[in-house]
């Protein structure tokens, strides 16, 4: 059976059943976590999850807290955040270095940026700070920014000895920029906005988009020039819901069944941007809301109660439990479900509005430059790693679309 508390008629999707529901998924993504077991590594998955999606997961953990003030899961957000953030304190772990990308080290920022922004528990004083760690990856990222082909840009490989640093995706791309824009919004510094800026010389890559996306102009002009992208953007969003039913579906890979494990996560992303653009984009939500809560309402129904909490299949759209469970697929039903509350929490804090977390604009400037080729072995980047980066290219587009909007709200 779904999860009946919002499975039921609308009328009885009250916020506290939305909370409820929202317990249960979130103890179901909690079973596939280990980082927290004696012996294990705080802030790591088992296999076959990628270290991107356990920042991730951790980023559904703090959107939990927030949507619902449940803190169970706050000290092991805490734990993993601060074990991740590594020596250096800029999310370059040394058990990571062999395979991260430019998009693995932004995912883990952009959920730093998200505690920030949602004032999130601070870390101890001598311990890693979330606006820091977001300002260090920044800076390590703008120190790799390459002015050659592609109208320049940040390359989707961190290291030399990686195959795909001569490859520049939008994935990589479109968080730097997402980065960008929340920092100059949160700290008021123009220096961000100027990265921001950097992003858009990249705009050939978004020559396939409908609506053209190209640079990020000065953050008070323009703002229906980005508003008529924008809502491009959001009218395109049409292709991920399943024949005009409002149910959200992978359709890159769901119709055969064919979806890889970093693809089965992917809806959770989306549901979670989707939400954050009617808050800092209000004239979406009107478009954007009920299609979060249609899907919000088709995954409670094929959700399943276990010993673990509920668990959800891919699929959305068949009204009965169909198909695998794991972890990806449990993110997105509990990403989209308590992302219809929404409406009732406040936008992204700044320095000025509230926020409380510490930032160190000169952090990540002891590394410098890091595409060299450090002293281990090679590893080979697959057609599914290199699948995956294309897959989620189509979903920045919509966090591309959002960030100018976090400038002009500055």
């Amino acid at each position: 059976m779904g999860v009946y508390i919002l499975g039921s008629p609308p009328a009885s999707s009250t916020s506290q059943s939305i909370k409820s529901a929202a317990k249960a998924l979130a103890r179901g993504c909690k079973s596939y976590y280990t980082g927290d077991n004696p012996g294990d590594v705080p802030g790591n998955l088992p296999p076959p999850y990628y270290w991107w999606e356990a920042g991730a997961l951790f980023g559904a953990f703090i959107d939990y807290w927030f949507y619902t003030g449940d803190d169970t899961y706050n000290d092991i957000t805490m734990q993993a955040m601060v074990h991740q953030a590594s020596h250096d304190r800029d999310f370059m772990p040394t058990n990571q270095t062999r395979a991260e990308g430019n998009d693995d080290q932004a995912f883990w920022a952009m959920t730093a940026m998200s505690a920030a922004e949602r004032n999130f528990p601070n870390p101890q004083p001598d311990q890693p700070q979330w606006l820091a760690l977001v300002q260090a990856v920044f800076n390590l990222q703008v120190g790799r920014w390459d002015k050659g082909a592609c109208g320049g840009g940040l390359r989707w490989q961190i290291f030399r000895f990686n195959n795909g640093f001569n490859y520049k995706n939008t994935i990589s791309n479109g968080c730097f920029f997402n980065m960008a824009a929340r920092l100059a919004t949160y700290t008021g510094n123009e220096t961000y906005a100027k990265g921001a800026k950097l992003q858009g010389a990249g705009r050939e890559r978004f020559d396939r988009v409908p609506v053209n996306i190209t640079d990020g102009k000065d953050k008070t002009n323009n703002s229906d020039k980005w508003k008529t992208r924008v809502q491009g953007i959001v009218d395109g969003l049409d292709v991920f819901f399943f024949n005009n039913t409002n149910i959200m579906f992978e359709v890159a890979c769901e119709p055969n069944g064919k979806c890889e494990t970093d693809q089965r996560s992917f809806k959770a992303y989306l549901a979670r941007w989707m939400a954050a653009t009617t808050q800092v984009a209000p004239f979406t939500a009107e478009q954007l809301l009920p299609k979060l809560r249609a899907s919000a309402m088709a995954a409670a129904k094929v959700c399943t109660g276990t010993t673990v909490g509920q668990q959800c299949p891919l699929k959305w759209t068949t009204e009965t439990f169909e198909g695998e469970t794991g972890l990806g697929e449990q993110m997105a039903a509990l990403e989209v479900i308590q992302s219809n509350l929404i409406s009732k929490t406040p936008p992204p804090l700044t320095n000025l509005t509230g926020g409380t977390s510490r930032g160190d604009p000169n952090a990540g400037l002891q590394r410098g430059r890091g595409d060299q080729t450090p002293d281990i072995a090679t590893r080979k980047i697959t057609a599914g790693d290199r699948a995956g980066a294309v897959i989620l290219t189509v979903l920045l587009i919509l966090v591309l679309l959002v960030s100018p909007y976090w400038l002009l709200c500055v």
